[in-house]
C-alpha cells in the first residue's frame, strides 16, 4: 500500500467511525460531503444510486444506514477527492495521523456539530475569561484537553498542529498548569511557525495563580484565555463530554 493510499484509508476510517457513532448519522454524512465539496448528484453517481437516495439518508428520511452503505458513501468521497489531487485527504491527514506521544498527551478531544460561543462555553465549564473579553461571542466548534507536561516535554513540535483536530475554532484546555506561562508562550511560537494558526480559546486548569506576563502576552497576541474553577480533571472532562453530546 502506498503512502497516499495509507493516508486515504486512515481518513476513511475516521469518517466512517464518526458516522457509525453519531446520534444522527445523516447529519454527519452531509457534513462530510460538504467538507469534501461534493454534490449529492456527484456522490450518487459514484455510489451507483439516485441522488434521492443520498438525500433521504442525509435528511433522516430513511432508517440509519448500514455498514455497507456507509462504506460506499465514504469510498465515493475518497475516490472523488483523489481525482481532484487529494486536497481534502491531505488536509485531514495532518490532523488525524497522531503519534503515540501525542495520543498519550491528549486526555480528551471532541468536535461539535453545532457552534457555541466562548462566553457560553466558559459558563458551562465554570471558567472565567481573563483576556480579550471583546471576543466572547466568537464561536467554538470543539475542544482538546491535554496534559501540559507531556505536550511540552515529550511531544515533537511538528505534532502540535494535530492538537487542533479538524478545526482551529476550538478550545485548547491545558491541565496541570502551574502559572500559565508555558502554554501561552508555546502557542505564540506555534503561530509564528504555522502561519498564524492558534486555538480560538485557551483554558488553563490546575493553577493557583496566573502569571501576569502570560496574560499580557495573550492580550497582545489576541488570544482569549480563561481559567476553570473545576479542580477535578475527571469532573471537567465529564462536563465537556455532556456539552459535546448536546452539540452533535
Amino acid at each position: 500500500m502506498s503512502a497516499e493510499d495509507s493516508l486515504a484509508k486512515e481518513v476513511a476510517i475516521r469518517i466512517a467511525g464518526e458516522i457509525v457513532l453519531a446520534k444522527n448519522p445523516g447529519e454527519v454524512m452531509k457534513r462530510w460531503r460538504e467538507r469534501f465539496n461534493v454534490s449529492q448528484v456527484q456522490l450518487a453517481k459514484y455510489m451507483g444510486v439516485t441522488p434521492s437516495v443520498v438525500s433521504d439518508y442525509e435528511g433522516g428520511r430513511r432508517k440509519s444506514p448500514g455498514a455497507h452503505l456507509i462504506r460506499r458513501y465514504v469510498e465515493a468521497l475518497i475516490a472523488i477527492d483523489k481525482e481532484r489531487g487529494s486536497p481534502v485527504i491531505s488536509e485531514l491527514s495532518r490532523f488525524i495521523a497522531v503519534s503515540d506521544k501525542l495520543k498519550e498527551a491528549i486526555l480528551d478531544i471532541k468536535d461539535f456539530r453545532k457552534p457555541i460561543t466562548i462566553e457560553d462555553f466558559c459558563r458551562r465549564i465554570d471558567a472565567k475569561l481573563l483576556t480579550c473579553h471583546d471576543l466572547k461571542d466568537q464561536i467554538l466548534l470543539g475542544y482538546t484537553v491535554v496534559n501540559s507536561f507531556k505536550v511540552f516535554l515529550e511531544v515533537p513540535a511538528y505534532d502540535y498542529l494535530k492538537l487542533y483536530s479538524t478545526t482551529t475554532q476550538r478550545a485548547a484546555i491545558f491541565t496541570k498548569v502551574s502559572r500559565g506561562r508555558s502554554p501561552i508562550v508555546a502557542i505564540k511560537a506555534m503561530q509564528a511557525g504555522m502561519g498564524g494558526l492558534r486555538p480560538a480559546l485557551v483554558v488553563l486548569h490546575g493553577l493557583k495563580e496566573v502569571d501576569p506576563l502570560a496574560l499580557k502576552v495573550a492580550e497582545r497576541e489576541r488570544i482569549p484565555v480563561a481559567v476553570t474553577r473545576i479542580e477535578d480533571i475527571n469532573e471537567l472532562i465529564k462536563r465537556l463530554r455532556e456539552l459535546a453530546s448536546e452539540l452533535v
